[in-house]
């Protein structure tokens, strides 16, 4: 399809995985959604659910990064109640990986656990000042949970996003 200046137009999606955070452009894959659906998508780290913030829309092809990954349906019950099972075993892995960081004696401050609809990782985001040896609990948290573990140091500024809040960087922006 070309608009008027003969320029293409690509149709697409947006989502957000995070309440405050980007929104990702996906292509609809002939699924025609709303503001606020929740739906099923494929992303480099596999299916993840994600909110529509922009529901269909055309745009010019070159204000796209291709390719784009696909929708792939609005999210079903089933998919809404593992993601309620992932976020219930992101709050009992954070309990036990605190618990296990305490043990270990481990000069580290656990962030966020994200859980990957499916199954296939865990990723624990933390903060420390210095580099830390973490093998033996990665061995443990790999043990208790049968899955993937990934431990990720993050910054101040990834702390902020990952919390979902809007630092005076963010505020600087939004005055310019």
């Amino acid at each position: 399809m070309e608009d008027m200046g003969g320029s293409k137009l690509k149709s697409i999606v947006g989502v957000k995985f995070k309440k405050v955070g980007k929104i990702y452009f996906f292509n609809p894959n002939d699924v025609e959604v709303n503001r606020g659906d929740k739906v099923l998508v494929d992303t480099v780290q596999g299916e993840e659910i994600g909110t529509v913030a922009i529901p269909n829309k055309e745009v010019e092809e070159e204000k796209i990064v291709a390719p784009l990954k696909k929708i792939i349906r609005v999210a079903t019950k089933k998919d809404l109640d593992r993601c309620e099972e992932c976020r219930k075993i992101e709050k009992e892995a954070m309990k036990v990986c605190e618990k296990k960081i305490k043990e270990h004696k481990l000069d580290m401050n656990l962030i966020d656990v994200e859980c990957k609809f499916d199954n296939s990782k865990l990723l624990f985001y933390f903060v420390a000042d210095e580099r830390i040896d973490f093998r033996e609990l990665v061995k443990e948290l790999a043990a208790i949970y049968k899955t993937r573990i990934e431990l990720r140091q993050i910054g101040v500024r990834d702390r902020i996003k990952r919390l979902g809040g809007n630092g005076v960087c963010r505020k600087r922006t939004l005055l310019l």
